[in-house]
């Protein structure tokens, strides 16, 4: 009898709940804290953002989506939405950044209730497949229903050393496998070693759970982030949430990898092929961009002649390149950069240096 009645309530849609937050300085210039990559198409035609939507808009598996956001970005998220023809999402309007355990534990904390199922997942990540994704989500469903908070870990294809990973261990729950040990940024050795092994994943930072098991997960390895979160709620059931200011900013500023994920013991690992990218740097916005004869990625309106593998993106002038070959050439109406595209993990210096000796 306890077994029916537990299925009767979890056997339920599952609410996405779309992290967007985060300046994305690593696309700069054309990623702003005004404006940061999830809103930008950086990948096709459209948003990322406005792919998110789409990709969880399947009435069957999915109710309305959350967005957690800051506060000077909700009418780009409205905007968004209504471009992709989802309806009005619920949104929790953060007044300050505070990393992703913060905004975990606000979507647990105004869930529907202690048993509906969670889907966090970030707003600026690409997937290739979005069927193949759904179907994933699907099969993480079981892992969930049995009180494990599941993480999707997406198989490798490279030897990354910019990626957190996930070690597998036995069998769960259906598809869901246990989370061995979380292992961060290794180097390239011991990535090498690890994905050859067979049983090391990429931690996607896309999380399924109950509210009641992520909020378990909190009281056990953080409750001073649970409780202050919970301090700064006082309409948790609106349309728009705006939890309190002062409250808030005293919430710790954390990771859920490292809050939770890393110490609970109740955590399960999907392997996951979806065609997943992060689209962390412009190297990756490269590697998914539609090419020219010459391995040009040139946005329309710029033109590259007598060049080879260049990325030139701009929302200002345009660009003309000439004989040049391996380079990012990206400009807004104000500022302009160049650099080798090997080079892209390095954009956070360029923008620091912006920030520090920007023309007002």
């Amino acid at each position: 009898m306890t077994r029916i009645m537990l299925r009767v309530t979890l056997d339920q849609r599952i609410r996405p709940i779309i992290l967007s937050g985060g300046a994305g300085t690593r696309l700069w210039p054309l990623s702003t804290a005004e404006r940061p990559k999830q809103f930008l198409p950086l990948v096709g035609d459209s948003s990322l953002l406005h792919q998110t939507f789409a990709r969880v808009a399947d009435a069957v598996l999915f109710s309305a989506a959350t967005v957690i956001c800051g506060a000077g970005h909700i009418e780009q998220v409205e905007e968004t939405a209504r471009d992709a023809s989802v309806g009005a999402p619920r949104i929790i309007a953060e007044p300050a950044a505070r990393n992703t355990a913060a905004a975990v534990a606000l979507a647990a904390l105004t869930a529907a209730d202690d048993d509906e199922l969670l889907l966090i997942l970030p707003s600026d990540h690409h997937i290739a497949y979005p069927e193949a994704f759904r179907a994933t989500v699907d099969a993480a469903r079981a892992g969930a229903e049995a009180g494990l908070i599941v993480t999707f870990g997406m198989k490798p294809t490279r030897i990354e050393t910019g990626f957190g990973y996930v070690q597998t261990g036995a069998r769960l729950a259906g598809a869901v496998l246990r989370a061995e040990r979380f292992i961060e940024k290794p180097d390239a050795a011991r990535a090498e070693a690890m994905i050859a092994s067979g049983d090391h994943l990429w931690n996607g930072g896309i999380f399924l759970a109950t509210a009641r098991t992520f909020i378990e997960g909190f009281a056990a390895h953080s409750p001073d982030i649970l409780a202050a979160v919970r301090a700064s709620l006082s309409e948790p059931g609106a349309m728009i949430v705006t939890p309190d200011r002062e409250a808030f900013a005293a919430v710790p500023a954390q990771a859920f990898d490292h809050a939770v994920m890393e110490k609970f013991d109740r955590v399960g690992v999907i392997p996951s092929d979806f065609g997943w990218s992060d689209v962390g740097s412009w190297l990756a916005a490269f590697d998914h961009a539609p090419r020219d004869g010459d391995g040009n990625a040139v946005e329309s309106g710029s033109v590259v002649i007598g060049g080879a593998g260049n990325l030139v993106r701009s929302s200002g002038p345009q660009i003309v390149a000439l004989g040049v070959e391996g380079l990012m050439l990206l400009a807004t109406d104000d500022v302009v950069l160049v650099a080798p595209l090997a080079d892209a993990q390095r954009v956070r210096e360029a923008h620091a240096w912006y920030q520090a000796n920007r023309k007002n």
